[in-house]
């Protein structure tokens, strides 16, 4: 079968394409910016690309052209004008996949607001330490594997299951089409507002998803979010293993201890000791959800912490980049309200308390484009030092919104503008903590340059 994908560099629609490849299947596909590390990874298993949308493309003659989300109605999408005028054969990426990869496999599915990429890679890591060989699709790199998909040769499948829409002509979220036996609902807050009105919106495509898993299956489901109560409230026909609570509950899996060294407790019995290099009280609570996860296809938790002890982390999370004079400088996936707080937060605990942290991010995300949930900037950043904002592309005054951090706060008119900022005030002992869900026009690079000059 020879696929066409358009919008090919998302980190979904690429790993999609890596799995076709993989498959044996012939892959080109096209879009507005072809760049890396994504075009590099796909060049490198022998995927065409093409810059752009263009309807000269029809020429490539594919069994199916596949239609990521990126991908809507108009004159910039002139190739997909020209597919429906010739009626020609289209499809999602989210129902390719379940058609052609997921059929026949035991899906595990991780959803959530926050730490799906990196849940997914422990998972994926567990079940792979536990030799059972699992394929995967995973919306960044785990370093365990060096490659964010492939197929597996076991009968586990985990997935990132992201409650973005499918395409414009499927405004489903994404994971109802994969149909898991095994889903992790580890958070719920309101995101992708570009999309979803309000929380009670994305509520409601989660219980799709509930709906979707069978009574044989089971549904791991963090305990402190409300959000996620209701869910279940309003209907489950599954198991379900709770996690993450403060308190003993029979049968729940909690931890006791610190992030990087906790017991992990079901009930009021250790079943498990994870030890491992992660920070920060969100990772805790992603190991429970995926050693709960784990544990319905047949890995012990002891077999998962086990696992866990060598688990690497994803590319982009806390990653350091570099350091120059003393001053660290990291680069991390942060763009969440939320996560910026507790990426600050784990970074907090990790280092010296004389260090200082300066927080550096740009607001790219929709939903933060939108202004959303700006007014929660200046609680996501109260524990660091100093912070940084990009202006660049936003419609909002980031000064005005930032004005109560009172001279805490900088705001840049560019990427180049805070770079000179940070490298004025920055001094020997700082951690320079860049937070985007984008390039962030190399401003890792720029950082360490100029701190070297």
């Amino acid at each position: 079968m020879h696929l066409h994908i358009l919008g090919i560099c998302g980190t979904f629609m690429g790993g999609l394409a890596a799995l076709a490849r993989e498959a044996g299947h012939r892959v080109t596909g096209c879009d507005a910016n072809v760049y890396p590390p994504m075009s590099t990874q796909l060049e490198a298993l022998g995927i065409e690309l093409i810059e752009g949308f263009g309807a000269e493309q029809l020429e490539f003659k594919p069994d199916v052209f596949v239609i990521g989300n990126v991908v809507t109605r108009g004159e910039r999408f002139a190739l997909m004008e020209a597919i429906l005028d010739a009626g020609l054969p289209y499809v999602s990426g989210p129902q390719w996949l379940a058609e052609h990869v997921l059929q026949g496999r035991h899906v595990l599915a991780v959803a959530g607001t926050h730490g799906k990429t990196t849940t997914t890679s422990m998972l994926a890591w567990i079940l792979e330490h536990a030799g059972q060989k699992p394929g995967f699709l995973v919306g960044g790199v785990p370093q365990n594997f060096g490659v964010s998909a492939r197929l597996g040769e076991g009968a586990p499948f985990v997935i990132e299951a992201d409650e973005y829409d499918t395409a414009f002509f499927d405004k489903r979220s994404k994971f109802v089409h994969y149909r898991p036996r095994t889903a992790i609902l580890n958070n719920l807050e309101h995101d992708h507002a570009d999309i979803f009105p309000d929380l009670a919106a994305i509520e409601t495509q989660f219980h799709h998803l509930v709906r979707t898993v069978p009574a044989s299956g089971r549904l791991v489901v963090n305990a402190r979010e409300e959000a996620l109560q209701r869910v279940i409230a309003r209907g489950c026909w599954s198991d379900v293993q709770r996690f993450g609570a403060k308190k003993e509950e029979a049968g729940m899996l909690r931890a006791r201890g610190e992030p990087q060294a906790f017991d992990v407790l079901r009930g009021s019995l250790k079943v498990a000791r994870v030890e491992w290099a992660l920070i920060g009280e969100h990772n805790q609570l992603n190991a429970l959800a995926a050693i709960a996860a784990a544990e319905h296809v047949g890995v012990s938790p002891e077999q998962s912490a086990a696992a866990l002890a060598e688990f690497q982390n994803v590319r982009r999370r806390m990653e350091l980049r570099g350091e120059v004079n003393g001053i660290k400088v990291y680069d991390d996936f942060a763009h969440h309200p939320t996560a910026i707080r507790t990426t600050i937060n784990g970074l907090r605990r990790r280092i010296a308390p004389a260090d200082r942290i300066l927080a550096i991010f740009e607001p790219r995300s929709n939903t933060m484009k939108l202004g959303t949930m700006k007014a929660q900037l200046p609680w996501a950043l109260e524990e660091a030092d100093l912070a940084f904002c990009n202006q660049q592309g936003l419609s909002w005054d980031a000064k005005e919104v930032l004005a109560p951090m009172g001279a805490q706060a900088v705001v840049g008119t560019d990427v180049d503008a805070l770079v000179a900022a940070v490298a004025k005030v920055a001094m020997p002992g700082d951690h320079l903590l860049c937070m985007s869900n984008g390039g962030f026009g190399g401003i890792h690079d720029k950082l360490l340059a100029a701190l070297t000059r």
